[in-house]
């Protein structure tokens, strides 16, 4: 049984998905560790640096080993890394060949190479996601592009906007990571392979050709220098994952607020019993806003953990690199969790454009004072306009009245505008601004 939301029978759904924990977990790291000490004995045999068929055989070996986990746990918890365990186990079964199993490596080449096949991988996983869930994005914005709402601040109504504009913004935040994730792929999809202090001292003249050809079989960049006391790479890519969760996160609250009965605008997907309380019956909780709010803290303190193990001492640190086993798994697990709860929430998301409306009008025109405003300052100067239409608005307050019949009584407006086109001005529908064409120019931008 688990002992944590990320291992637990009860919790990991809720906190990763399969196809996540399918790339951390334990047999698929020590698959990798393999991968990248077979990738290595047939990159030394290509280079002349160990016997070409000894490559071979470690090859055939490594490609039907059975390791014995429980003697590899118990000499990683002894030697404090799981490497030498592994190529004690692998040198065995691969006969004389064994003994040019690891051949120049130091134990931090094979792990962080390991690493970095698993966030290719994770990475492939989260662009697919960040994919998808832009196109659920982009149908939803195009569709309430003209649908008007409030649209607040400090959670006070303050101009009108329309559903489809904020979703843009969701959209457009979730552009900018998309280019993020390419961009920050070639320098964190890199080799490690530099041995004890970093020189390759231990390969001699070959060191830099071993390098490459290790890229080479992996599909991996090769570096400019060692870099496994520089680790920005694996920072920048879980700093990434806090930007993508921070973005989920924000639209999660937004979700929150508006399914609150007090608003009641959009809804999550209707599955019987979700969100149902054990006591209220008549509760409808916002689930998978939660667990996404819940996900983008998780992923901020790895962010916090892996800047943290950016300060590393001299040619080799003496711990900070071992946060990064803790922190890199758990941010990817926990952003897969929020892409997927994100996936299914605006997938099928419930929009009560009716409601939105109403909303709207609670304030009987005073959220449009604005337009009022702008439309007498041509008439009498922006600032008189300011403090006619302030005036107009504490009377409309006061007295329970509509904006437009406070607006009215006021001989210094009908001056100048007459009823009907004060209410045009009082209609929050016809003050929009550019919201609709800021959609286009977000959807267009996929297009």
């Amino acid at each position: 049984m688990g002992s944590t939301v990320f291992d637990s029978a009860l919790f990991r759904d809720m906190f990763g998905t399969a196809a996540m924990r399918a790339i951390f977990d334990d047999r698929a790291l020590v698959g990798r560790y393999i991968e990248v000490e077979v990738a290595l004995a047939r990159a030394e045999a290509r280079v002349g640096v160990i016997p070409a068929e000894a490559g071979e055989a470690i090859a055939r070996a490594a490609a039907t080993v059975t390791l014995d986990f429980e003697r590899l746990k118990r000499e990683t918890d002894n030697v404090g890394y799981p490497i030498l365990p592994v190529v004690a186990q692998l040198s065995t079964l691969c006969g004389e060949a064994g003994r040019y199993v690891h051949w120049g490596a130091t134990t931090q080449d094979i792990m962080d190479t390991a690493t970095v096949l698993q966030m290719r991988a994770a990475l492939d996983l989260v662009a697919a996601d960040v994919e998808a869930l832009r196109g659920i994005l982009a149908a939803l914005a195009k569709k309430h592009r003209d649908t008007p709402m409030a649209g607040r601040t400090h959670l006070q109504q303050a101009l009108p906007v329309t559903f489809g504009y904020k979703v843009a913004i969701w959209l457009a935040a979730l552009d900018r990571h998309a280019e993020r994730l390419g961009q920050l792929r070639p320098r964190v999809e890199v080799v490690q392979f530099a041995g004890a202090a970093g020189t390759l001292a231990s390969i001699g003249d070959k060191g830099l050709a071993v390098q490459r050809a290790l890229a080479q079989e992996l599909g991996l960049g090769e570096p400019a220098s060692t870099w496994h006391v520089a680790r920005d790479g694996f920072a920048e890519a879980v700093n990434a994952l806090a930007l993508i969760t921070g973005t989920l996160g924000k639209i999660a609250f937004d979700v929150m607020v508006m399914m609150s009965t007090e608003f009641g605008e959009v809804f999550e997907p209707f599955v019987h019993g979700r969100g149902a309380s054990s006591t209220m019956p008549q509760k409808r909780n916002p689930i998978s806003s939660e667990l996404i709010l819940a996900a983008s803290k998780i992923v901020r303190q790895q962010a916090g953990l892996v800047l943290d193990a950016l300060i590393t001492d001299f040619e080799r640190a003496t711990g900070p690199w071992h946060v990064e086993w803790a922190a890199i798994p758990e941010a990817f697990l926990a952003t897969s969790s929020a892409l997927h709860q994100a996936t299914f929430m605006l997938g099928g998301l419930i929009v009560d454009a009716a409601r939105m409306r109403r909303n709207l009008d609670i304030t009987s025109g005073l959220i449009v004072a604005e337009a009022v405003m702008m439309g007498l300052a041509p008439h009498m100067g922006r600032q008189v306009a300011h403090d006619v239409v302030y005036g107009a608005c504490r009377q409309a307050a006061e007295h329970g009245t509509s904006l437009l019949d406070a607006l009215m009584q006021s001989a210094d407006v009908t001056r100048h505008l007459d009823r009907e086109a004060l209410a045009r001005l009082c209609d929050p529908a016809n003050y929009l601004g550019a919201a609709p064409q800021m959609v286009d120019r977000v959807v267009a931008g996929r297009e």
